[in-house]
């Protein structure tokens, strides 16, 4: 979550301050800029090898307007050069791994199992465990938020470099136009049908995909969402922004269930939902992230069909994904739980669990999981 929101208070036996990080310490003050064209985002996505299977054609795509998609570059792990801009988009290209590609032991299991965590920072996570975590929890699908990279910049860090070549998974990226700010991507080792970096039809008057924050993958049974939602703790401007962010993605959404799919969107939200869902919700009535707007677009998506499924699981207090460094909140855990695994309700028959990882640490989110049955 690149910028939590800020002056948290803490009532009770912690006494102070709790915030969550201020938005002049991981957003910019400004707007982010574009390090190829204000019309869109640098967006990747990346095919690893998987076993017995020979490495897909590079392709790419380049439209010719800039109110079309943002391209998708398709490539092999052992491209090496950057493609020309497409549609205002920096296509980038993973440079050439030196190092042997990271093989990742899928054990065999009757369920599905997927994650997703924001890492503040993928390079930062990688140096705190990451790989290690992977290894042991060996999930079929893992979405990042807040990577904050580009791909030649984890190409050129020799401890990061390993995530460009992980075996057996497909990687999909979407990366900001601003380097150090925000991003996402998907991991999986599940055959990918159809992969989409940021939304294939942007607004023309808020440029959503500039800032990197959406990868749409399409699998055999269900579509995945992998979302980075904006932050509102700059201010008005910026609530709107976030208000106009969601509105943008519930209209897919829904177009998408008229088409009959199955809908699974996991992410960084960067809103409690419920008094429950944090543990000062009266000192945060008017901060970003529990405002009255926020709380109501949550409401919105549960009546038309929207299923928050960790709270089918659990409806106990003091579960949360987010806790403030600064004021070592996690110690004391007093946290916030605005990371959410929504599925349509029609999804919910493949739905088999639910579960917050509250013991990994390595970011200030922890990773939150699902499961699903196999059809």
């Amino acid at each position: 979550m690149a910028t939590k929101k800020s002056s948290r208070k803490s009532p009770g036996k912690a006494s102070g301050s709790v915030a969550k990080k201020n938005s002049l310490r991981k957003e910019a003050a400004s707007q982010p800029t574009s390090n190829s064209s204000k019309k869109g985002s640098a967006v990747a996505s990346k095919k690893g090898v998987a076993p017995k299977q020979s490495p897909a054609a590079a392709k790419k795509s380049a439209a010719t307007s800039s109110k079309k998609s943002p391209a998708i570059a398709s490539k092999k792990t052992t491209a090496s050069k950057k493609s020309a801009p497409a549609n205002g988009h920096e296509v980038q290209a993973g440079a050439r791994p030196s190092a042997a590609p990271l093989e990742i032991r899928i054990p065999a299991r009757s369920s599905i199992l997927l994650y997703s965590w924001n890492v503040n920072g993928i390079r930062a996570n990688i140096k705190k465990g990451f790989f290690d975590w992977l290894g042991k929890e060996a999930p079929d699908i893992v979405c990042l938020q807040e990577t904050r990279a580009t791909l030649e910049q984890l190409q050129q860090d020799a401890k990061s470099r390993p995530v460009l070549n992980l075996e057996p998974y497909s990687s999909h990226w979407h990366v900001a136009e601003k380097k150090g700010y925000s991003g996402v991507a998907t991991f999986s080792a599940l055959p990918v049908q159809h992969a989409q970096s940021g939304f294939a039809k942007d607004d023309p008057a808020r440029n959503f995909n500039e800032e990197g924050r959406v990868v749409v993958t399409e699998l055999e049974d269900f579509v995945l969402w992998n979302v980075y939602f904006p932050n509102g703790g700059r201010g008005p401007e910026r609530v709107k922004y976030k208000m106009e962010f969601y509105d943008h993605c519930l209209q897919i959404w829904e177009r998408t269930r008229k088409e009959g799919k199955k809908l699974i969107i996991c992410g960084d939200y960067n809103t409690a939902h419920k008094e429950i869902d944090l543990a000062r919700p009266k000192e945060n009535q008017t901060t970003s992230g529990f405002l009255p707007e926020e709380r109501e677009f949550l409401d919105r998506i549960v009546s038309m069909g929207y299923v928050d499924v960790f709270r089918q699981f659990n409806q106990e207090p003091g579960q949360y994904t987010y806790w403030d460094q600064i004021t070592r909140a996690r110690e004391r855990n007093v946290g916030w739980r605005i990371d959410y695994f929504f599925v349509t309700e029609e999804t919910m028959p493949l739905v088999k669990n639910a579960f917050i990882r509250m013991d990994v640490m390595g970011s200030d989110h922890c990773p939150i999981g699902l499961e699903l049955k196999k059809s």
